[in-house]
């Protein structure tokens, strides 16, 4: 590892990465930042609060504020993941548009681009997935967006492969402003172990489950305590509106919900870098979105 630069020699600056659900702005952003600080899967919505990830390129310290997928919410839930996206670009030194290159423009980013036209802070177009993306159609989607939006860069990528990060983490690092790093050198992340060890269950709920979870589900970390032999013990709740819910994660003589403990144990270990004692319970909880506790527990602010 380098060394850390000089202060008068330094860069710091905070980028926003917001876009649609599903665009892959987890992925960008734990690509960028080098190892994993956000959870991913295929569902939408997975990301429900801005995650801070800190990324490194030469002399330059990238604050990348990972945000949940901006929607048209409906209930208390979805307004606060959406207030906590466009919250995440207060204040931003560059906001960057992720946009899915296969989906292309469709209504769900209709309430984006409008949101975006508004803000004065500089805007950059990322276009993701394009390994998987016609490249014909990519040409007319970028002329498109840059139609509804002044931005000052576009980049194509993908974050799966890593084709682009290269030439977009270095433009990243010349963009932000000069002035001292804010973190040290060794933190990726402001995210805490025992919101970590709820994310990482919750990312095993629907990597395991699919399409038989319904999304009003969430995970609590009750109690996160290091045992005298170094080890994590972590005993964790997951909650569901409906015992039929319920049913489903347990599974057959409780075998899913092992399941689901096991990976979950197997990745803390692997992030926190000891031994994890993992202890799940599913509780149904009626309304359980609509309950101020979950809210902090889950890292979300109330909304009204």
């Amino acid at each position: 590892m380098t060394s850390t630069p000089s202060p008068d020699h330094q860069r710091c600056g905070v980028v926003a990465v917001v876009g649609a659900p599903n665009a892959g702005k987890s992925t960008l952003t734990n690509a960028l930042v080098g190892q994993k600080i956000a959870i991913t899967s295929p569902k939408a919505q997975t990301t429900r609060t801005r995650v801070m990830g800190i990324a490194i390129e030469g002399p330059a310290q990238i604050i990348l504020v990972d945000t949940p997928g901006i929607f048209q919410p409906d209930r208390r839930l979805d307004r606060a993941m959406v207030q906590a996206a466009w919250g995440g670009a207060q204040d931003a030194d560059l906001i960057a548009l992720i946009v899915d290159g296969r989906a292309g423009l469709g209504p769900k980013m209709e309430p984006i681009l409008d949101g975006l036209a508004q803000r004065r802070e500089t805007k950059w177009l990322i276009v993701n997935k394009v390994d998987i993306a016609a490249k014909d159609k990519l040409l007319t989607l970028t002329q498109r967006l840059h139609e509804r939006v002044d931005f000052a860069e576009t980049f194509f990528v993908s974050a799966t492969t890593a084709d682009g990060l290269v030439d977009l983490k270095a433009a990243m690092a010349a963009a932000v402003p000069e002035g001292p790093w804010h973190f040290p050198e060794d933190q990726v992340s402001d995210v805490t172990d025992r919101l970590l060890a709820s994310e990482i269950t919750r990312e095993q709920l629907y990597h395991q489950l699919h399409d038989e979870l319904p999304y009003q589900s969430a995970v609590e970390t009750e109690q996160y305590k290091e045992r005298a032999d170094g080890s994590v013990e972590i005993h964790q709740q997951i909650l569901v509106a409906r015992a039929t819910q319920r049913g489903i994660i347990l599974g057959k003589g409780g075998q899913r919900l092992k399941e689901i403990g096991s990976k979950a144990r197997a990745e803390l270990s692997s992030l926190l870098g000891v031994p994890v004692h993992l202890y799940l319970h599913v509780k149904v909880k009626e309304g359980w979105d609509e309950d101020r506790h979950v809210y902090r527990d889950i890292g979300l602010d109330w909304v009204d």
